[in-house]
């Protein structure tokens, strides 16, 4: 009896702890142009609008848009050193790298990287903020 007493309780702990799975989906470029920004991405029509196609199953699941630049010569790629979270703030600490060659002239772009993340942790009133490693600011949305 005490077994399936400790079972039971060892259930219910761990229905309690559960991991959220945050995939980062695709990183790449798009010709949309702006500047610096943190989309949240609720429907494909939006996703569709910034140039870009994923499979995100907008029923169970949203994106989160990071995009910098623009830049004019290939080869830029965005590092992702860090991501923080709590239940009011998301802090993702991110910069990007140029072509170790110098790159080839070509019409502005911009990077982006794209994180699919269930509805289930969605917050109205969290801040997304993105960062430089010095803590300087890059882009920052409320979820809404």
């Amino acid at each position: 009896m005490n077994r399936l007493a400790a079972l039971a309780v060892l259930g219910l702990l761990l229905a309690g702890c559960r991991e959220v799975r945050v995939k980062t989906y695709s990183t790449g470029m798009t010709s949309v142009s702006g500047g610096n920004q943190i989309a949240v991405v609720r429907n494909g029509h939006d996703l569709g609008e910034l140039g870009i196609r994923a499979p995100v199953r907008f029923n169970h699941e949203f994106g989160v848009l990071l995009v910098m630049g623009p830049h004019t010569d290939t080869g830029w790629r965005q590092v992702i050193e860090s991501i923080r979270a709590n239940d009011q703030r998301v802090r993702i600490v991110a910069y990007e790298r140029a072509p170790a060659d110098g790159g080839e002239p070509v019409a502005p772009y911009r990077t982006y990287t794209l994180w699919i993340i269930p509805n289930s942790v969605y917050r109205i009133g969290s801040v997304l903020d993105v960062v430089t490693p010095g803590g300087e600011p890059i882009a920052s949305t409320v979820l809404r």
